[in-house]
Order: C-alpha cells, then structure tokens, then sequence
C-alpha cells in the first residue's frame, strides 16, 4: 500500500497525482470523504470494477455508488432529468446521493439492474480534488469488507484493506452517517437510504 499524507483543507497536487496514476493503471484508491473513508476506481473499467467487489468481498450485483467533483463533472457519469438536477442544486456539495440514469460509458458491472447510478458533490476538498484531477468521477463505496464496519479513518482502512493499492491520508473523515440517497420522479423525491441529510429536509427543500 502507497500511503499519500494529504491536508485535508489544501490537497497537495503531488499526493493527488501519484493517487490519478493508481486510477489510471486499474487500482483502488482509498480517500476520506464528508462522511467516511471511501475506495475508488475508474467506474469506466469493468477490470478495476471487478478489483474493487473482490477486495470488498461484495456481491457483484450491487451497484457501486460514485463521487464527482462538480454537478457538471457528474453529468460525463450519468443524465439528470429537471427534478435531478434541481435535488442536486440545492444539495451538493454535500451527503446526499442521487439515483440518476447511467451514461452508456459506466461500465455494466458499476451500473444498477435498471440502468442507473448513485452519484454525489462531497463536501470534502479531497474527495473533491481526486475525481477534479481524474476528470472524471470515480466510486465511493466505503472502505470496508463488506458486512465489516466502515472506516473512518486511515489507519482504519490501513487494518481492515491492506491490499489498497494507495491510501490518501487526510487524516480522521467526520464519521456519522453515510450519505441519504434519493430517487426523484415527476411526483417527487423518494426515499431510498435514510442518512446525513435529514428526509424531512429534502422533502421540505423540494416541494
């Protein structure tokens, strides 16, 4: 494991491009976000997709969430309808995850049963700075075995997946919940995971 010490609040660009070349070669790279540790990879590459089920020791058939660095950047991943768009506005940066519809470049293996995606802005300036150097968005699912706890902080992750191939270390995530996630059809938003941001809020936000 490549472990890359990183400021929370001003990413070194140097850390940041030796994590984009592990992404760039099929490897996982662990970072933290505005709520836990997560893995990512190139959700364009069904080798590193593959990769990262394996070290999580995940069903293949459950949808890896992603990460972007703007709403824009999320656009190259997946289509957001006016209702979509508008949840993401008001939302990101920010732990709220929005099912939208896959763009065609995902690779099938990252993609839901009915062709969509879990997408985010995180309110995290690593986060934020590894996908904006990658340029494109990358996954996020957390940084844990699955049925394992997740990790909060690098030396959590360093314990629980030393075979991540780079770890960027910003220190201790802020922990707590994970992201709400949240479908939004013509009549409204849907629950789909209660988490950090709070249901009656979205509903109240998207009236």
């Amino acid at each position: 494991m490549q472990r890359l010490r990183v400021d929370a609040r001003q990413p070194s660009e140097e850390s940041i491009t030796a994590a984009v070349r592990v992404l760039q070669a099929g490897g996982v790279v662990a970072f933290p976000t505005d709520t836990l540790y997560g893995l990512a990879v190139d959700p364009r590459r069904p080798d590193a997709v593959a990769r990262l089920f394996a070290l999580k020791g995940r069903d293949s058939s459950v949808a890896v969430p992603l990460i972007a660095a703007s709403l824009e950047q999320a656009g190259l991943a997946a289509t957001f309808t006016v209702g979509e768009t508008r949840a993401a506005e008001m939302f990101w940066p920010g732990p709220l995850t929005i099912v939208a519809r896959a763009n065609p470049c995902i690779a099938p293996e990252a993609v839901a049963a009915l062709g969509t995606v879990a997408i985010r802005v995180p309110a995290h300036d690593i986060a934020r700075a590894l996908a904006r150097a990658f340029g494109f968005p990358v996954t996020s699912t957390s940084a844990n075995r699955s049925g394992q706890p997740p990790s909060s902080s690098a030396d959590d992750v360093a314990a629980a997946l030393p075979e991540v191939d780079a770890l960027l270390d910003g220190g201790p995530a802020p922990g707590g919940a994970p992201s709400t996630i949240i479908a939004v059809k013509e009549d409204g938003p849907i629950l789909l995971r209660e988490g950090a941001v709070p249901w009656d809020r979205v509903i109240k936000s998207l009236r």
